[in-house]
């Protein structure tokens, strides 16, 4: 069980006035799972500014946004005002990194304030990053720096705009006191939105204690939150691993898709309910390469481009192993159960990476009932793929661009995607077979995709195809050299035009605007050639 903890610094209290923003809270964690939190308060803000509200997110949340803007809703926002029903605690977790056990993590930095229902009716935390210290602290100092709260916030928009699950940053708020890391920097919070903060190494922490009671009532509490179908199932901790599973194999298929780099999968950042998590040393990828890596603390590539679908199976062995104990009381029959859903994930990734992959080509598939050998051109369409993501390697070709005039070509023009490659007869080669494909699509052998890249009347095939295909290709991402220039014109020249303008072109990233024609730019090869990310918030 967790250690004694000091005691929570006093906050100063604002009169309570009618103007006070209100959320609704339930918080369910609070009275479910005594023991794996500890109570605690936000450290003040001393000189508070609103740098950014998401007032979309806070009507899905059913707050009222302006009472948000208000002074009142700043003072919460910053952690100076606790709001009623609120119960801030500091979540215990352990956790993975780089591959080395940690046995207890917790939120250094981080508060969960407290659960309110959306607008859908479904449960969301809502919890602040760089609010001070806590007992997890480790040494830390709690707080965050500008940069890497408008980073989490942008990122977080951009994914949601590419329909991939993810925390969100409701508010972004200065505190007007620095934060000292390599120099001196503006300091920072945030407040974000999550599904659950449930992680692997929640688990993980209550598993390496050996605490069987806690860590049924963990599992019991997950199901009950993200899975409620299997709670009166016999096996519903298997269930509750499959699910998890599949959550997370969806997801990473939909960062590969999109050229996206976690950075750093460390077992504390993989969430039980398939949201991405923590944007600390992420980037999206430009040239295609595998083996891309970014993050300045990643000198081994554990978690480059290409390893994350191993990383995520790897991550999901811990979980597996965390939940033996309530998987069977025979410990060779649960390591079994659990073998067979590590075992199957690569087939699970591979399931969901086909499937997008095929989307961004614009190849349907032929509707199937039963097997996933039942699909008869899955090997085909491996080879396809496959062939042209080596060619983007070969020629050191931008992923995201590459796609995005793949729908041009779809459309009868091919000078774009030409424009990219140095070699263009291993492009025609490649083009002959990806247009014999389509012409086989079009004649029905492979139609019946859900995104419809194979309807439409014969004389209109082509434009079909391209649109479709443009709504799963992106034109705007936070490309680094953009996300870097606007973090630091905020940052040295207390300038959030740069940031603003980014998020405006990533919140709408599959519609061609001539006004946001500089963001579908890649970055000079000599930028990205010396780039590194940082765990900095």
């Amino acid at each position: 069980m967790l250690r004694s903890a000091p005691t929570a610094p006093p906050i100063p209290e604002t009169p309570a006035v009618s103007s006070r923003p209100a959320f609704a809270f339930d918080n369910s964690y609070v009275r479910a799972l005594e023991g794996a939190y500890v109570a605690w308060k936000p450290a003040a803000a001393p000189a508070p500014k609103l740098l950014r509200l998401n007032r979309g997110l806070a009507d899905e949340l059913g707050l009222d946004p302006d009472a948000l803007a208000s002074p009142e809703g700043l003072a919460v926002l910053a952690g100076n005002t606790v709001p009623d029903g609120a119960q801030p605690i500091a979540q215990a977790y352990a956790g993975h990194q780089f591959g080395g056990f940690s046995p207890q993590l917790g939120d250094g930095r981080a508060l969960l304030l407290g659960e309110v229902i959306d607008r859908r009716g479904e449960r969301r935390d809502i919890a602040f990053k760089g609010s001070g210290r806590t007992p997890f602290s480790r040494g830390g100092d709690g707080k965050a720096a500008l940069g890497p709260v408008l980073r989490e916030y942008l990122m977080g928009e951009a994914m949601h705009a590419l329909g991939i699950p993810t925390t969100r940053v409701l508010a972004a708020v200065a505190t007007g006191e620095p934060v000292f890391r390599e120099t001196v920097l503006p300091g920072a919070l945030l407040a974000r939105v999550a599904a659950s903060h449930l992680r692997v190494g929640t688990f993980e922490f209550f598993a390496a204690r050996e605490d069987g009671a806690m860590l049924r009532r963990l599992a019991d509490y997950a199901i009950a939150r993200h899975d409620p179908a299997l709670a009166d199932r016999d096996d519903r901790y298997l269930g509750l691993l499959e699910a998890v599973a599949e959550r997370q194999a969806a997801l990473v298929a939909q960062w590969v898709s999109v050229g996206f780099i976690h950075g750093v999968m460390n077992t504390d950042n993989m969430t039980i309910s398939g949201e991405t998590i923590d944007y600390g040393p992420c980037a999206f990828m430009e040239a295609y390469d595998p083996a891309a890596v970014f993050s300045s603390i990643d000198t081994q590539g554990r978690y480059a481009f290409g390893n994350q679908p191993r990383i995520a199976r790897w991550n999901l062995a811990r979980f597996a192993e965390a939940l033996l104990p309530l998987l069977h009381e025979d410990g060779t029959t649960a390591l079994a159960l659990a073998t067979g859903v590590i075992d199957a994930f690569p087939a699970r990734f591979h399931a969901h990476w086909l499937q997008r992959m095929r989307a961004k080509l614009g190849i349907g598939t032929p509707p199937r009932e039963g097997p996933a050998a039942a699909d008869p051109r899955a090997t085909d369409d491996q080879a396809l793929i496959d062939d042209f993501l080596s060619l983007l390697q070969a020629q050191t070709v931008d992923f995201t661009r590459a796609f995005r005039h793949l729908a041009d070509a779809a459309g009868g023009d091919d000078r774009p995607l030409r424009s990219l490659f140095t070699d263009e007869a291993a492009l025609s080669g490649w083009l002959a077979r990806w247009r014999a494909r389509l012409e086989a699509c079009d004649d029905g052998v492979g139609s019946g995709d859900e995104v419809g890249q194979c309807s439409g009347e014969a004389d209109g095939r082509a434009a079909a195809r391209a649109r479709a295909m443009r709504a799963c290709n992106p034109l705007y991402l936070p490309r680094n050299h953009l996300v870097e220039e606007a973090l630091a014109a905020a940052v040295e020249h207390d300038d959030l035009g740069p940031f603003e303008r980014l998020l405006a072109a990533v919140e709408q990233p599959f519609d061609a605007r001539a006004d946001a024609d500089p963001y579908a730019a890649p970055a000079p090869r000599t930028f990205t050639a010396c780039y590194r990310t940082y765990c900095g918030t």
